[in-house]
């Protein structure tokens, strides 16, 4: 049991439960990582340019093939494990890949291009696909920062392009997670955490941070009846009653720009990518409290549980 770590230096970091490195896995710019749900398989995406997927096995490459755009930031394979989703961030396509029986690539990959900007003019002038999330029903839903929308696709024997939600203008819709009544997004411009309904009507909504210094948030997951926020700038995690968006708790990171955050073994690891640091925190009531283990890696980006079908 243990975790699995990608940034940008040439490898994925396979760490035990120990918090201690006990294998690599060679790769160029391992920026997000995605476990299959019932195989020990690891993809990986590199965000470079002309971006690139490889497939693990075992600790061994298996196959590879192009991300379909430049710099893709995030995969997600659908609970069955016949489909894996990519988003390119810098030109904003979505490409979806057909998985076999083994976890493989079934075929050629899908590409789906976007259109569209936002108000700011710095971070909106194109489409920005950032993270892909499968519902119950295997709609696959993706933040486009860029547009301030939400993507859909219905993923069947074909796919079908589903009408996009728009979202409050300016937000850059970033990571989101969902339950069976509720989704949630937390915005990378306006630093909002937002809940809605499965029609995508706005709940509610809170700053993800209590402080005043600007944040960038990154990661947003549900977990243990709790919602978790990671705060760039800041540096801190953000704990969430789901159910008002009332802040529980914001406690230190442990080091400086939480890119990402995972849970494995009862424990949450966090990746503070510009202090190179992967940190170790135990939950009391849902609340992160630093164990001090620390692990040194360079510009981690993303945190995978290594555990049964990983």
């Amino acid at each position: 049991m243990g975790v699995y770590v990608g940034g940008y230096e040439p490898k994925v970091s396979v760490v035990d439960g120990t918090l201690t490195v006990v294998g690599e896995l060679p790769v160029t710019a391992p920026s997000f990582l995605a476990a299959h749900p019932k195989l020990s398989i690891l993809y990986v995406v590199s965000e470079v340019e002309n971006g690139q997927i490889s497939i693990f096995q075992d600790a061994e490459k298996v196959d590879a093939r192009s991300s379909g755009g430049a710099s893709p930031c995030h995969a997600a394979v659908n609970p069955a494990g016949t489909w894996l989703a990519v988003t390119n961030y810098m030109d904003g396509v979505l490409s979806l890949h057909r998985l076999d029986a083994d976890g493989r690539f079934d075929g050629p990959a899908l590409e789906f291009p976007h259109q569209g900007s936002g108000p700011d003019r710095d971070r909106q002038l194109g489409p920005h696909a950032h993270q892909a999330v499968f519902d119950a029903d295997d709609i696959l839903h993706v933040s486009d920062l860029g547009t301030d929308e939400i993507r859909r696709y219905r993923l069947d024997d074909e796919v079908e392009v589903l009408p996009p939600i728009k979202l409050t203008p300016g937000s850059g819709p970033r990571h989101m997670d969902c339950r069976d009544d509720r989704w949630y997004l937390v915005g990378e411009l306006d630093g909002q955490v937002r809940a809605y309904d499965t029609d995508w009507n706005e709940l509610a909504s809170t700053p993800a941070t209590r402080s005043a210094a600007g944040n960038h948030p990154s990661h947003l997951q549900l977990h243990g009846g709790r919602l978790y926020v990671g705060n760039r700038g800041p540096d801190t995690i953000s704990v969430f009653d789901p159910d008002t968006l009332d802040l529980i708790a914001e406690v230190p990171s442990g080091g400086s720009w939480p890119r990402h955050f995972a849970f494995a073994d009862g424990k949450v690891y966090v990746a503070n990518q510009h202090s190179g640091q992967v940190t170790e925190f135990r939950l009391d009531g849902g609340v992160p409290e630093p164990t001090g283990a620390v692990l040194a890696v360079e510009s981690p980006s993303c945190v995978v549980d290594s555990g049964p079908g990983a």
